[in-house]
């Protein structure tokens, strides 16, 4: 069993929304044979608390037009690692320390790797 075309839609576009507020370091799992709960992860740094809510608050507004809602969210208001769960995905968004120390990707290393879009690693231009 494989993620979903659904869920990588999701992730997909919540990656785009992360790099549009600077987000770090996106690194997206396909977890579906793993876990029972959820199909795709995604992990994307902030380098200090206010990138990390501005990045949340970015995702949270592109799925939410494509018509999904986060069925839970933790630890918004600390601003250093918060989770976005949306059923068929998950979203950490974690500041840099966090994600150094906490080092997620370690867990998942053995999952597929969901291809995100090229602009996600394009710099931006600032006007």
């Amino acid at each position: 069993m494989t993620a979903t075309d659904h869920a990588v839609e999701l992730i997909r576009a919540a990656a785009l929304a992360a790099a549009d507020k600077l987000a770090t370091d996106q690194l997206a799992f396909d977890v579906s044979e793993q876990l029972a709960i959820t199909d795709a992860f995604l992990l994307a740094s902030g380098a200090n608390d206010r990138q990390v809510r501005a990045i949340v608050e970015e995702i949270e507004d592109k799925l939410r037009e494509l018509g999904s809602k986060p069925i839970r969210r933790e630890g918004h208001r600390d601003g250093r690692w918060v989770l976005l769960d949306f059923g068929e995905i998950v979203i950490h968004v974690q500041h840099s320390e966090e994600r150094e120390f906490y080092a997620l990707e370690r867990l998942w290393r053995d999952c597929p790797i969901i291809d995100l879009p090229a602009e996600i690693n394009a710099p931006k231009v600032v006007e």
